[in-house]
């Protein structure tokens, strides 16, 4: 951690004894292998992500989209919890954290054990045909474009944020789109893309997690993004302790009690060693 930043010590004081409500972002999964658009790294490939209303407009947009992400989602899915997923999911179990409201799409807090998970953005795992509505699995719809693509096949590319990957124009001009199965419609990742807005009753149920908490617990996000900044402002307004932990600087640091510069998986293991040990009681010696 800088050296400016609070020990860890501080994070477990103003923890200790309360029910915690935890807000997720890009961050708490770098370290499964899921890259994040505003971190270390962030510039030599960034590039902007898709947004709603090219996606649906667009048939070159759902191409490109599509052709990206066969490609990416393969590695996407393999992508397992870490330390920071695991932690989260214990401290749950143990009456800590009272449920966790995520940024990411990934479904690795469900992988790690958490049970309540608000998922602002949907999650990667669901595509859903914009006009009859009907749902289907990724995987499964993965084995449906490859089939219609079979001799797809890019070479080497860079996994991007969103799940896809970065290829050229070239690299998907031909790319086959599969159409809903039920209606023969738009599919859509079940996903809240730029420029769109997350349902009500998702943040009504984000909401509702949030006013269990006595504490919010911030990790791996800059806040950039005012669906996960609007959390973190109605905690300043309700007086309720407020820790973030992230790398870099937040769009809510004004409004913290304390921010620790660290990766969650360094900081949320030892927090949840400590906050839950109270809990176990005293260890026999060796």
């Amino acid at each position: 951690m800088p050296a400016d930043s609070p020990p860890l010590d501080a994070l477990v004081t103003l923890l200790a004894g309360l029910r915690v409500a935890v807000l997720t972002g890009a961050g708490c999964s770098t370290e499964s292998g899921i890259p994040d658009y505003r971190g270390e790294g962030t510039r030599a490939r960034a590039r902007s992500p898709i947004e709603h209303r090219a996606f649906v407009a667009d048939p070159g947009a759902r191409r490109r989209y599509w052709a990206r992400s066969v490609v990416g989602w393969e590695r996407f899915s393999r992508a397992r919890p870490n330390a920071g997923h695991l932690a989260l999911a214990a401290l749950e179990r143990g009456g800590v954290v009272c449920g966790v409201i995520t940024q990411n799409v990934d479904r690795l807090h469900h992988a790690a054990g958490s049970r309540r998970v608000v998922e602002l953005h949907g999650a990667l795992a669901e595509v859903r045909c914009l006009g009859c509505a009907a749902r289907e699995d990724r995987e499964a719809l993965q084995g449906r474009l490859r089939a219609l693509n079979p001799g797809f096949d890019p070479g080497r590319a860079t996994i991007a944020p969103d799940g896809d990957a970065d290829l050229d124009d070239e690299a998907v001009r031909a790319f086959l789109v599969a159409d809903c199965r039920a209606c023969g419609g738009v599919l859509k990742p079940d996903v809240v893309f730029f420029g769109d807005n997350v349902p009500k009753v998702t943040t009504d149920a984000a909401f509702a997690l949030l006013e269990e908490g006595e504490a919010l617990l911030v990790v791996g996000t800059s806040l950039a993004v005012f669906s996960g900044f609007r959390f973190v402002r109605r905690a300043a307004e309700r007086g309720i302790p407020i820790a973030i932990v992230n790398l870099a600087e937040t769009r809510g640091d004004a409004l913290a009690t304390l921010r620790l510069g660290a990766a969650a998986g360094a900081v949320l293991p030892a927090l949840a060693d400590a906050l839950l040990a109270p809990a176990r009681g005293p260890q026999p010696a060796p």
